[in-house]
């Protein structure tokens, strides 16, 4: 993994969108359910990018802070990775 600058993270907006998606019971929810419900040969960067496309589909564009959940900003390796921890919770 790249070195981190941000609480553990690259940067500000991928600690916020990570932090959001584990600290707000609605976006935590539909992180697990992507995962859940996701085909067995899924990658975590794509539940991450599930995840974006259900928040685009339901008009959720930025996390509480202002941060888009698409920005480019974001490290998908690391948003992957935090997919990847829902997975193993839930097996």
């Amino acid at each position: 993994m790249s070195a981190t600058t941000y609480n553990g993270y690259t940067n500000y907006e991928t600690w916020n969108a990570a932090l959001w998606i584990q600290n707000d019971e609605f976006l935590y929810n539909t992180a697990k359910a992507i995962v859940e419900f996701a085909e067995p040969d899924c990658t975590p960067i794509y539940n991450w990018q599930r995840f974006i496309r259900c928040m685009e589909n339901g008009q959720r564009f930025t996390t509480g802070d202002g941060v888009r959940w698409d920005s480019a900003k974001i490290n998908d390796f690391q948003m992957g990775a935090l997919f990847e921890e829902f997975a193993e919770e839930l097996s």
